[in-house]
């Protein structure tokens, strides 16, 4: 067992699902940061997207959202008077990205942020990425940041974070005058986040997450759902989580298991249907750390959704 296992062996994971203020609300949440939820809830998205306001003046966007021309509006709405200097952009989800560009020529101002949309790791010979049409391929932006890069304006400062692992290309970024986190898709208290290759990568999810534990943010403020209010207590359930999930498959394969569609059934008892889908990719997301680390065999390669697998 390492130090990290040890330090979250009864770290409870527990979320926080209180829906907070309706979409197209405009509310207030600190001195310097505003936030308006679009209006695309749903089973992956929970209230919608969060696009946040940081400043007064001269000001920030955070995530825009997606292509919807009425939440474009409300963000217009809710900052009349006012100079948008910096559109950014955490990664390039099509519930995050798209409205940067409406909101630019509304606007005239930049758009910042992660690079361009890419997988976490080559496709393999045959393979299809399934998450396609989640991807804005269209997303062009004016600056492309990394670690350490900042923008600013009248009493703020957004520091880029490279915090890869839900995209290849995500970034979360630190507000240093109230010492808080806009932590994207990759941290959020209302659900644990989707790590689905070829886009997403366990390993490089992992690894960002040990990052942020590094850091003291007090306060996270997620691309949906409300704060994560105990940032380093949640980071700990998260590696615990993780651990657990990662155990699960494991005892499945210890069962006889030896594909993806025989684990996921048992190992998510309780979800819908319809995001079982989902939940298969976030087994092949286990399942290529555990063959990186040498716990798993498998049989026909690479790691792939009906790849064979086995205990090393």
């Amino acid at each position: 067992m390492t130090s990290a296992d040890k330090d979250t062996a009864d770290e409870p994971l527990d979320f926080d699902r209180d829906p907070g203020a309706a979409s197209g609300e405009l509310v207030q949440l600190s001195p310097l940061v505003r936030r308006l939820i679009a209006g695309n809830g749903g089973p992956m998205t929970f209230t919608g997207t969060c696009s946040y306001i940081v400043g007064r003046g001269r000001i920030a966007i955070i995530d825009p959202g997606p292509d919807d021309p009425g939440h474009v509006e409300a963000l217009l709405a809710a900052i009349a008077g006012e100079t948008v200097t910096d559109i950014v952009i955490t990664h390039t989800h099509r519930d995050h990205s798209p409205a940067a560009r409406a909101l630019k020529t509304a606007t005239g101002a930049r758009i910042v942020g992660c690079g361009l949309h890419r997988p976490a790791r080559e496709l393999v010979l045959g393979e299809i990425n399934p998450l396609d049409a989640s991807a804005d391929r269209d997303y062009a932006p004016d600056l492309i940041m990394a670690e350490g890069d900042a923008v600013s304006g009248p009493g703020w400062t957004l520091q880029a974070l490279e915090t890869p692992g839900h995209t290849a290309n995500h970034l979360a970024f630190a507000l240093p005058e109230e010492t808080t986190l806009f932590s994207g898709d990759h941290v959020m208290a209302w659900s644990t986040t989707i790590v689905a290759p070829p886009d997403g990568s366990m390993v490089a999810y992992m690894a960002s997450i040990e990052k942020l534990r590094g850091r003291e943010d007090r306060l996270y403020w997620p691309g949906h759902g409300g704060p994560v209010r105990e940032p380093q207590r949640f980071l700990r359930g998260l590696v615990q989580h993780r651990r657990l999930r990662e155990a699960a498959i494991v005892s499945r394969l210890q069962a006889g298991d030896e594909t993806i569609a025989e684990m996921v059934p048992p190992i998510y008892q309780e979800l819908p249907p319809r995001l079982l889908g989902a939940a298969s990719l976030s087994v092949l997301a286990q399942l290529e750390d555990l063959v990186e680390r040498g716990v798993v065999i498998c049989d026909d390669g690479a790691p792939l959704l009906a790849s064979r697998y086995r205990l090393a």
